[in-house]
């Protein structure tokens, strides 16, 4: 079967799913053609052969994180924005144009390819071109209708039940997570029966192999990940707590294959670490720190080890809320409370350990890659 396998590219967890359910495809003997933007495209294409490049779609950013204002504003016109990158002030075309362009690429990719079929991790634009082309489509996704601290905006609600009608219309949609009540991304998803999409929902487990690992407990490990502004902001908030302990810690700052090291105190600073070398680390660690996007919140749990959570946007946010609701973490807004985290989970650490040990316990449970596959080969 040849599979056109679309992600979203804000941040990489969606690239780090795609790239673990894409390898189990192809092991299964199927052709999987890649098409994603920015640093998504870079990760999925050091790893596969078969990968194109779409228009990413991005928000507007700055070092201070996601601005949603600014944001909304260029859903319809143009901004300024300064380019990191290039160290200059660009013109960030709308977003909306933006989505138009990726309808296009991927139009084009897919008609190149003949696919027989559509996978998609979060990227919408691509099930509106399958449904119109008539193709089968599965959607993996861990949001559809946001509800925790989600504003309601009068602009962007016609582009969410846009969204919604698109995943409506799926064959099936994928939810690489626990099922009820230990959903780690319960409160992105809204109502399942009022969408009218709970029997095409399959709660398929997290796609990492969850089965537990003893390491030892020697330091705090910071996984900083996100979109470019999103993790300046991590890295002003984590990095002086971290460096003024008197314990060891180990900071990724999850800039693809950055090769940026530093030391300050007896924090250690990585622009990027290789996967062995990061699940070498996270096997050692006493204490997470994450921005609890859905990829990190089950690396986290895959260790059984306590986690502080630093969100930096709506979604992250949610998850946050639902892991301090299970006992399994802390969730914190700036430097002072995650110095006071980091004290509180070390004073009750038995307490947290126990309760991420029985959810990491039941996710092992799960092989979600091949439940997600023999899902897919359905339409062969």
């Amino acid at each position: 079967m040849r599979v056109f396998y679309t992600c979203n590219d804000l941040g990489l967890g969606h690239a780090s799913r795609s790239m673990q359910l894409g390898n189990e495809l192809i092991n299964r003997g199927h052709k999987v053609s890649f098409a994603t933007g920015g640093n998504a495209y870079k990760l999925l294409k050091n790893k596969f052969k078969d990968v194109f490049y779409c228009t990413p779609i991005a928000w507007h950013e700055t070092t201070y994180g996601i601005m949603p204002t600014a944001s909304v504003l260029n859903v319809f016109i143009p901004l300024p924005k300064y380019d990191y990158d290039h160290k200059k002030i660009k013109i960030k075309r709308p977003s909306s144009i933006e989505t138009i362009y990726r309808y296009y690429d991927e139009r084009e990719i897919f008609s190149k390819i003949k696919a027989d079929i559509l996978v998609s991790d979060g990227d919408v634009t691509s099930l509106r071109m399958v449904q119109r082309l008539g193709k089968p489509s599965i959607f993996i996704t861990n949001i559809i209708q946001p509800k925790y601290n989600f504003p309601i905006n009068f602009f962007l609600y016609p582009g969410q039940k846009l969204v919604e009608r698109y995943i409506k219309n799926c064959n099936k949609i994928i939810i690489p997570d626990l099922p009820p009540p230990y959903t780690i991304c319960e409160y992105n998803l809204g109502d399942l029966n009022q969408l009218g999409i709970r029997k095409k929902v399959e709660f398929v487990g997290p796609f990492l192999n969850m089965n537990p690992e003893k390491g030892s407990e020697e330091f705090i490990y910071a996984s900083i990940t996100g979109p470019f502004g999103s993790r300046e902001n991590l890295k002003r908030e984590v990095i002086p707590v971290l460096s003024s302990l008197d314990h060891e810690s180990i900071v990724s700052l999850g800039e693809p294959f950055n090769n940026f090291y530093r030391e300050y105190g007896r924090c250690k600073i990585f622009g990027w670490l290789k996967e062995e070398t990061r699940k070498g680390y996270m096997k050692r660690a006493k204490i997470f720190i994450i921005p609890s996007g859905h990829g990190t919140c089950f690396e986290a749990l895959k260790y059984r080890k306590p986690i502080i959570c630093m969100p930096t946007q709506i979604e992250q946010k949610a998850n946050a809320a639902k892991l301090e609701n299970l006992g399994c973490a802390l969730s914190v807004r700036n430097k002072k409370e995650l110095a006071l985290a980091i004290k509180k989970i070390e004073e009750n650490y038995d307490f947290y350990k126990r309760n991420i040990k029985k959810i990491g316990d039941y996710a092992s449970k799960f092989n979600a890659l091949d439940k997600t596959s023999e899902i897919i080969e359905l339409y062969e």
